[in-house]
């Protein structure tokens, strides 16, 4: 697959531009086992990189022209190195406008370049197909021009491109993911100060199985900001009354208590959610240490319903998803994951029924909603890279 996707990327480049890339780079999609909107509240949590791709070819000119192409959707972008750099309507292109202003803020100087990029990451899926798209191409740039960029840079170059030019005030979760991943293991990454700890990613009998309920509901971004929005000002009351807590990490269950009513229903239920989540993060790591499964797909679907009751960013179809999986024999934990209102779950399920589960699941999902169920059982990959074989 991942061979197929590099090889179409290639000709499609030698198609539009008449020659051979100079290079290819393929930057994957993440996963996110729990801490789910703790990213951006200073928590801890624990993605793991995947094998759905985005594949990137490039190659230098001798000009000041850079030529984008979108080979999944068949659209071209063309601008100068000496344009002014601001967000368009188009927002695949964003992505990339917005890396280019990043590496122009940093005085990072690149010539014209041709490129053209195609995905196996599932748009709209809570994969973070941005991400792979702003980090690949910040990576990939990096190695070609010699920027000397950090993959820590790089994953913060992403971050910021997405907060300029696409509009969402994400943490740093998704890039670090794409850009750090390593086979077969998970990063517990620390959110404030970007530290992070690999943990083995063995399942034993099980395997994560993402179930996409193929809808995406309009609000996303800006439900998203909403969240975040309302937690900052959570935050900002708790430290009024509690000027010790510097971040929702040192904030207890017993401080938000007190303040319930003060709080008032909506922002009570999102911090309750948040101090909640970074304590599963470090219950769900452990328990992926010591093999304890049942324990971590019981974290998982804490989690789901916390996002579904308190944060509020679960829908209808996502909701059927995990109450009806959980139903079957074997299924340990299932949750909603990524950004809310859609996208896929994901499932702790045995992998010697993952196929029966798959079968059953399609069905009962297109009785409820009268919508094919899409399913991507998936293995945990290494993060951005060159692509070096032949």
């Amino acid at each position: 697959m991942k061979k197929q996707l590099v090889r179409q990327t290639r000709d499609h480049f030698q198609q539009i531009y008449h020659q051979a890339p100079e290079a290819v780079f393929l930057s994957p999609g993440r996963i996110n086992i729990i801490g789910e909107h703790i990213d951006y509240n200073d928590g801890f949590v624990l993605p793991a990189a995947i094998n759905k791709y985005v594949c990137i070819a490039l190659r230098k000119t001798n000009n000041s022209t850079i030529s984008f192409h979108a080979k999944d959707l068949n659209e071209s972008y063309t601008l100068s190195t000496e344009d002014n750099l601001v967000p368009v309507e188009t927002m695949w292109v964003n992505y990339l406008l917005g890396v280019l202003d990043e590496l122009k803020r940093s005085n990072k100087i690149v010539s014209g370049f041709e490129m053209t990029f195609s995905s196996t990451v599932p748009m709209g899926s809570g994969l973070s197909s941005s991400a792979a798209v702003e980090c690949g191409f910040a990576f990939a740039l990096n190695s070609l021009f010699d920027l000397n960029l950090s993959r820590q840079d790089i994953a913060l170059i992403g971050q910021q491109a997405e907060h300029r030019f696409a509009g969402v005030k994400c943490g740093i979760m998704d890039q670090f993911a794409s850009v750090f991943g390593k086979k077969n293991k998970v990063i517990k990454l620390d959110c404030t100060t970007l530290d992070y700890t690999y943990y083995d990613a063995h399942l034993g009998d099980y395997s994560l199985l993402l179930l996409d309920s193929c809808v995406k509901h309009t609000h996303l971004t800006s439900g998203y900001n909403d969240r975040r929005n309302e937690v900052e000002v959570g935050l900002k009351m708790i430290q009024s009354h509690y000027p010790e807590v510097r971040t929702f990490r040192n904030c207890t269950l017993e401080m938000i208590e007190s303040l319930k009513s003060e709080l008032g229903e909506i922002i009570y239920k999102r911090c309750h959610f948040v101090v909640k989540e970074i304590a599963r993060v470090d219950v769900a790591a452990q328990a992926l240490n010591n093999h304890h499964y049942a324990l971590l797909g019981q974290t998982m679907t804490e989690t789901h319903w916390g996002l579904s009751n308190d944060y509020e960013v679960s829908c209808p179809e996502i909701d059927f998803l995990v109450e009806t999986i959980l139903k079957k024999e074997g299924v340990l934990g299932a949750r909603m994951m990524g950004g809310g209102f859609g996208g896929c779950s994901i499932n702790l399920v045995p992998k010697e029924k993952e196929k029966e589960i798959i079968a059953q699941m399609k069905t009962a999902y297109f009785e409820q909603f009268g919508i094919t169920l899409n399913y991507y059982p998936i293995k945990i990959s290494k993060g951005t890279t060159k692509y070096e074989k032949a």
